[in-house]
């Protein structure tokens, strides 16, 4: 029954912003690491950002110094704020969770929530 339902996503302008979130819910008990991955048309998916338990962050060169990943452990959500935005953003994002439930460990994904960068 776990679950994670993502928010923030939508149509945006070169150069602006949006925050995604993704929250996790569920009979949670650990989670080890959050991610966020995107996938545009006929593309693969690929990671975008990742954040351990431990607060250690890793990106993607191509959103270097633009995005931010950031975590709120206590409310098991994750988040990506993203600036400077540019059309080769433009995909689904997904948010990914590597967690202990009931059914061990196992990642999880959410939904999907289009961004789209206009030029």
């Amino acid at each position: 029954q776990v679950q994670l339902v993502e928010s923030g996503g939508g149509l945006v302008q070169a150069g602006g912003s949006l925050r995604l979130s993704c929250a996790a819910s569920g009979s949670i008990f650990s989670i080890a690491t959050m991610g966020w991955y995107r996938q545009a048309p006929g593309k693969q998916r690929d990671l975008v950002a990742a954040i351990t338990s431990g607060g250690s962050t890793n990106y993607a060169d191509s959103v270097k110094g633009r995005f931010t990943i950031s975590r709120d452990t206590a409310k098991n959500t994750v988040y990506l704020q993203m600036n400077s935005l540019k059309p080769e953003d433009t995909a689904v994002y997904y948010c990914n969770v590597y967690l202990w439930s009931t059914q061990g460990w196992k990642n999880y994904w959410g939904q999907g929530t289009q961004v789209t960068v206009s030029s």
